[in-house]
C-alpha cells in the first residue's frame, strides 16, 4: 500500500535549535496522537555536496542558502494516503484553532519565507 508524505525543508538558526526542537515536539505529539502514522524532525549533519560520476551533487546547505550560523533541516510526516493526510491535518488546524490563545503568540523560530513545503505520494516503498 503506498503512502503519502508530507516533507519540509527549513533553516533554522544555530541559536534557536532548543527552540525548535521543543517546538518540533510539540507538533511531533500532536500530529501523532491525531493519526499520522510516523513524524520525523531531521538535523541537517553530513551536507557536503557528493560526487556523481563526472557531476556533483548540490548541498541542501546551497540549496536552502543556509549561512554558517544556521542549521537546515529535513522533516516529513507519513500518512496512510493523500485523503488521510487531508484529515489528519483538519484535525490539527481544528485544534489549534480551538486552542488559539496557545498558539497566538507562538515564537517561530525560522523564517517560514525559506521554508520548503509539499506533500509528496510514496511510489516505491519497501
Amino acid at each position: 500500500m503506498s503512502k503519502y508524505v508530507d516533507g519540509f525543508v527549513l533553516v533554522v538558526p544555530k541559536d534557536k535549535t532548543e527552540e525548535y526542537k521543543k517546538m518540533a515536539q510539540d507538533g511531533a505529539d500532536m500530529w501523532m496522537r491525531l493519526g499520522a502514522l510516523e513524524y520525523f524532525e531531521c538535523r541537517g549533519d553530513d551536507l557536503k555536496p557528493q560526487e556523481m560520476g563526472d557531476q556533483k551533487t548540490r548541498s541542501f546547505v546551497e540549496m536552502a542558502g543556509a549561512g554558517s550560523d544556521e542549521t537546515v533541516w529535513f522533516s516529513f510526516i507519513v500518512f496512510e494516503s493523500k485523503e488521510h493526510r487531508d484529515q489528519v491535518n483538519a484535525k490539527v488546524m481544528e485544534e489549534m484553532n480551538k486552542d488559539q490563545d496557545k498558539y497566538k503568540d507562538m515564537s517561530v523560530p525560522f523564517d517560514m519565507r525559506r521554508m520548503a513545503y509539499g506533500g509528496f505520494e510514496a511510489v516505491v516503498e519497501k
